[in-house]
């Protein structure tokens, strides 16, 4: 049965990865014929919200390992370990603290950088001719992840679109329940969160993700 190992950032949209997208993310995996599994960074979040005031929390830290677990039941994996031969394809949802984990642009802006691991780790599955699926902010860091032009999408964003295509992007702009699909490269990409204004509107897009990203393998 075909295996999609899904990344995650920790539990929480303001600091890690957004639980709607990411157990939206492993339901459509699901629904789409195959099977998953979670991983993630065995580090520290860069920093810790307060989900109730949307606050930081000063002084506190959390394992990004331990925080994701929460959403996998316990079953997660170090993604430094991952052996991508026993993998199909690659989903990463959002989460603004996805773009302080896995990449820098909520800090860094347009000089952002990716974590050495997930970017090895994209480059492998791509490289590798296996599909990978970027959901809500995450897709903005794939003109930094690869060295060559990708067809993307993060959504109607301007500032965003303006910043990925700087980058060397090909941006195209789509709505909530649409997907855009890098063909060449085996690259998807959809909004949820950037655009969707609920779950159902969110699950729209990264159904489509999901299927997709199965199709291709």
């Amino acid at each position: 049965m075909t295996k999609i190992a899904v990344l995650l950032a920790g539990c929480g949209r303001f600091d890690g990865s957004e639980i709607h997208e990411s157990v939206l993310t492993l339901l459509s995996i699901q629904q789409a014929g195959a099977k998953y599994q979670c991983f993630s960074l065995n580090e520290n979040q860069h920093h810790v919200n307060n989900h109730l005031t949307e606050e930081r929390v000063a002084n506190e830290t959390r394992n990004m390992m331990l925080e994701s677990s929460r959403i996998a039941r316990g079953n997660i994996l170090d993604l430094a370990n991952i052996d991508i031969i026993e993998y199909d394809g690659l989903i990463i949802p959002g989460g603004n603290g996805v773009a302080s984990n896995l990449f820098t642009l909520a800090e860094d802006g347009e000089k952002f950088t990716v974590h050495p691991i997930v970017k090895k780790v994209a480059n492998e599955f791509t490289k590798a001719g296996k599909p990978v699926g970027y959901i809500c902010i995450s897709p903005a860091m794939i003109p930094v992840v690869y060295d060559f032009p990708v067809k993307m999408t993060i959504g109607t964003d301007i500032g965003t679109a303006e910043l990925v295509s700087k980058l060397g992007a090909i941006h195209q702009n789509c709505n909530v329940n649409e997907i855009c699909i890098d063909n060449e490269h085996k690259i998807v990409s959809t909004p949820a969160y950037m655009l969707a204004n609920s779950i159902a509107e969110a699950y729209s897009g990264i159904s489509k993700l999901c299927m997709e990203i199965v199709k291709l393998t």
